[in-house]
């Protein structure tokens, strides 16, 4: 049996010299001095096949023209199974991919090891961290939403600055005059998508050739020492390392849902933008540099950031020395990390607000928002009255009461009477009377005559804020005059689509006093508490067309 296994790998060996290569891979000589410090670049190589593998799956359901592209990733987020896990772990995955590239850079700025004769492999590290960049920036806009249409937009405008190339960045980038559209949809996805994985697979075999070549920089003192060989210690490390990294990311990617806003909408000028978090600290310095010194904030200093790393080994070509000797690096390593921490903190402290409408997670069921505003309503009636205390709503360990989303098949009128008198409706119920008047009732009976087993879970998930704002809508007879998902009187303007229409300021004016927004009309002064008013703007603004 051992001969014949060994006929095989020699036949193998002599025709690929697979076995050779392998063994040499793994038998390398690396200096006593490696350990736990030197896991970063195996575990950047292991993120950046996991980008690849779940790249490929997102990719086999998704579709590259803008509009489709949203549908197509609802699809994935919503009905295909194991979707979320797989845009979690690509969505995680990219922000540990940089977190684990800038880790490595650190390392080898700590120990020198980009000095003599390793310059060509420090260089080409930074590409990679270029381009992993580059997938940050170039992915941010396929999702099509509002987040990725308005940050892109920022993005081509700052790349439009640049001098000289300025207007061929813009053509290249398909972005004409700042706009966003198919063009610069097309043209990230291609770079996405086709030009950067090759590109870096190209680099990374040229970085692992370089640090093979070179060999792996060793600490002042180890060529007094044994070396050993790269298996199986240092891979042991390197594996425990990656198995680690790989829980994280998977557990990022359950936990930590990636929310998906609204559909791109370019009308939308109220909608602040803000970048992934790796590039709040650019976003923040941009708002030192004003006016005419906005090119040096958003082209000069990044460009010279660039080169100062490119150009660093032959900056210091001091004599290498032992960590903690290297108090330069140290000192400026620390520096740049409470810059880059102020800058991000900064960022985070100034982004306002968020409207309420605006961070709806459409990467979960949204039927909610084609609910009328009375069956919305009603949601809120159900919760006031605890319903679920003994009903069981589509799912879930059987209760008390029976299952509220099955087929029941009761009329609201009987639905009214059962819930003012139970136990006469039905002789030994144990559940007490509601006390709401006729309105509430009906309101109520409308929610539940609308549930059903398909559509149970995404009913219940209606935010408080939308909840709300239906109640307050329903209890000012708002439906008398304006029409919402097909419901109520046509004597004032429809409300789908009013977010399109008018922006906030607005609709809280006309609430306080209508005459003076639009004079002539019949329309009532409405004094809404602040909370109040939150609420039914917010509830308004998240009505489709």
């Amino acid at each position: 049996m051992k001969d014949w296994r060994r006929r095989l790998l020699n036949w193998l060996d002599h025709r690929t010299g697979l076995e050779s290569a392998i063994r040499n891979f793994l038998l390398e000589d690396i200096p006593a001095s490696s350990g736990w410090h030197q896991i970063f670049g195996s575990v950047a190589v292991f993120l950046f096949l996991v980008q690849a593998f779940t790249g490929a799956l997102l990719a086999f359901n998704y579709a590259p023209t803008p509009g489709d592209a949203y549908n197509s990733l609802r699809y994935i987020l919503t009905e295909l199974t194991g979707g979320p896990l797989m845009r979690g772990l690509h969505h995680w995955g990219a922000s540990m991919m940089i977190v684990i590239v800038v880790l490595h850079m650190v390392q080898v700025v700590l120990y020198g090891a980009y000095k003599k004769p390793r310059e060509a492999t420090w260089m080409v590290g930074v590409m990679l961290l270029l381009l992993t960049l580059a997938y940050g920036l170039t992915g941010y806009l396929l999702p099509w939403d509002n987040r990725a249409y308005w940050g892109t937009v920022v993005a081509t405008r700052i790349a439009a600055q640049a001098p000289l190339l300025g207007p061929y960045l813009s053509r290249l980038l398909g972005s004409f005059g700042g706009e966003v559209g198919v063009v610069t949809f097309a043209r990230f996805y291609g770079l996405h998508v086709l030009l950067l994985p090759p590109a870096t697979t190209i680099l990374i075999a040229l970085h692992i050739y370089l640090v093979r070549k070179h060999g792996v920089a060793p600490q002042p003192g180890d060529e007094a020492r044994p070396s050993k060989k790269f298996f199986p210690e240092q891979v042991f490390k390197d594996t425990v390392a990656i198995f680690t990294a790989f829980v994280v990311l998977f557990v990022l990617a359950i936990v930590a849902r990636v929310p998906l806003e609204r559909l791109a909408d370019p009308t939308d000028t109220t909608y602040v933008p803000r970048p992934e978090w790796y590039f709040l600290f650019l976003f923040q310095t941009l708002k030192y540099f004003e006016g005419p010194l906005e090119i040096l904030g958003s082209v000069v200093l990044p460009t010279l950031a660039i080169a100062a790393l490119l150009l660093l080994p032959f900056v210091d070509r001091g004599k290498a020395r032992r960590v903690t000797e290297r108090t330069g690096a140290v000192a400026a390593l620390m520096l740049l990390a409470i810059g880059w921490a102020g800058l991000t903190a900064a960022a985070v402290r100034s982004t306002p607000k968020p409207d309420l409408a605006a961070i709806i997670d459409f990467s979960q069921p949204t039927e909610w928002i084609q609910l009328t505003p009375v069956e919305l309503a009603g949601i809120g009636y159900f919760r006031q009255e605890n319903c679920v205390n003994c009903h069981t709503v589509g799912s879930g360990k059987a209760k008390e009461g029976p299952d509220l989303a099955g087929n029941i098949h009761k009329s609201a009128a009987w639905m009214i009477q059962h819930f003012k008198r139970p136990s006469a409706m039905v002789p030994g119920s144990s559940m007490p009377p509601i006390m709401l008047n006729d309105a509430q009732l009906n309101t109520l009976a409308a929610f539940l005559l609308k549930l059903n087993p398909q559509n149970a879970e995404a009913l219940q998930s209606a935010p408080d804020f939308a909840v709300q704002g239906a109640l307050i809508y329903q209890t000012r007879q708002c439906g008398s005059c304006h029409v919402v998902n097909g419901s109520g009187m046509k004597l004032g303007p429809p409300l789908n689509g009013l977010r399109r229409r008018r922006d906030r300021a607005w609709v809280e004016r006309h609430f306080r006093n209508p005459q003076a927004s639009s004079p002539g009309t019949v329309m009532p002064p409405y004094r809404f508490s602040p909370s109040e008013m939150e609420s039914i703007c917010s509830y308004l603004f998240t009505l489709s067309d």
